[in-house]
């Protein structure tokens, strides 16, 4: 893929979208490309992060369990980005990701990101804004969650949906 058409990728990305062209061509500049066919492991479930990947074409599954476990939690395809935690933090994948097509992948490494970081302080007050907001909305569907069942007050167990 050329500069220009992994910063095309990259716009789409939600956490990239606020990026000026200077920005996403440094970005784009700094990543790594990877190519997998279709049915290869991108990573596996608690394997340590230590990047980004922006799926540029091709289709992923975000698969949890493993044996008969195992189940395709989620498909996400071009301008998704898989671990965007790892961007930011040392930590571990959720959920192992396995190509359901021939994919390519832009690479962003926790210290290129970082880098941006430092070039760019206004990146680092979006991002900010953005995981707020994105905290805020998970407890809201967590208190919304309380709604919906009963808890022992005893032990914070479920006790079963209310009726």
């Amino acid at each position: 893929m050329s500069l220009e058409s992994d910063m095309e990728v990259l716009g789409e990305v939600p956490l990239f979208q606020e990026l000026s062209r200077d920005q996403l061509r440094l970005l784009a500049f700094g990543a790594e490309h990877r190519a997998l066919r279709a049915g290869e492991i991108l990573f596996r479930a608690e394997a340590r992060a230590d990047a980004g990947f922006v799926v540029a074409s091709g289709e992923v599954h975000l698969v949890e369990g493993e044996g008969e476990e195992r189940r395709i939690a989620m498909t996400v395809g071009r301008g998704t980005l898989l671990g965007e935690m790892a961007l930011m933090a040392d930590t571990r994948r959720p959920s192992s990701a396995v190509t359901a097509t021939d994919c390519d992948f832009i690479r962003i490494s926790r210290p290129l990101f970082r880098r941006m970081l430092q070039e760019y302080p206004e990146i680092a007050v979006i991002l900010h804004q953005r995981i707020r907001d994105d905290f805020l909305a998970m407890a809201h569907r967590i208190l919304e969650l309380n709604e919906v069942f009963d808890y022992d007050e005893d032990d914070d167990t479920p006790a079963g949906p209310r009726e």
